[in-house]
């Protein structure tokens, strides 16, 4: 579990490509991977990556097939700049929002313009990532917990301040670029427990409980 706060960025150094899944080794000089194991799990660009080999300022990770197929990692290059979170701790400060590092879908950025300090990003989603994205809303993007600042139809806007520029790869983002989303978790799990196909909760969880208990309305 992470929380979209970013701890530094490194570079993917090395790309080794076997079948339909690839290891890949991470520069990263500026992560304290003093208390990292083997075993552990950073969040590469928004994707829960399992270290697989540990050095001084590196760390390597299998990505497989389906991890290539749902995210920005098809494209991915040596030399690509990514951010970087180890795992939340149950002391670490929730700063962002809660995230998985599973991935939902790659949207694209579509607009890009200064408005005064800050950056403002105009996002494609998939279509069916939609009904996750709520205006003021919280979305995960190559890693980064961001702020949804307006919605239309399955796109969205962000505004990026000069902090968050300055310690991702924000500055490196141009028009066109294919970026990670994962959605909300508890817009996930709440229309799950809401489906019609839902296996039934103990005690009866329906809408009319929810709504009764104020989570919805």
């Amino acid at each position: 579990m992470f929380t979209g706060i970013v701890e530094a960025t490194g570079t993917l150094a090395a790309i080794e490509r076997k079948s339909a899944s690839s290891v890949i080794r991470i520069h990263c000089p500026a992560l304290d991977l003093s208390d990292v194991a083997l075993g552990d799990s950073i969040a590469t660009n928004g994707v829960c990556l399992t270290v697989t080999e540990l050095g001084k300022d590196y760390y390597c990770a299998d990505v497989s097939a389906e991890t290539i197929a749902r995210t920005g990692f098809a494209d991915y290059q040596t030399g690509q700049a990514v951010n970087l979170e180890k795992a939340l701790l149950p002391t670490t400060r929730l700063g962002g929002h809660l995230v998985s590092g599973h991935v939902d879908g790659v949207g694209r950025i579509t607009k890009k313009a200064r408005v005064g300090f800050a950056i403002e990003l105009w996002v494609d989603a998939p279509e069916a990532l939609a009904r996750y994205i709520a205006e003021k809303g919280s979305i995960t993007v190559d890693g980064i917990s961001l702020t949804v600042n307006a919605v239309s139809g399955a796109a969205f806007k962000l505004t990026l301040v000069p902090h968050t520029l300055n310690n991702t790869t924000l500055n490196d983002w141009q028009v066109g670029r294919s970026v990670n989303l994962e959605v909300d978790l508890i817009a996930r799990y709440l229309e799950r427990l809401l489906s019609a196909d839902a296996p039934p909760a103990s005690g009866g969880l329906t809408l009319a409980t929810l709504a009764a208990s104020g989570f919805v309305k």
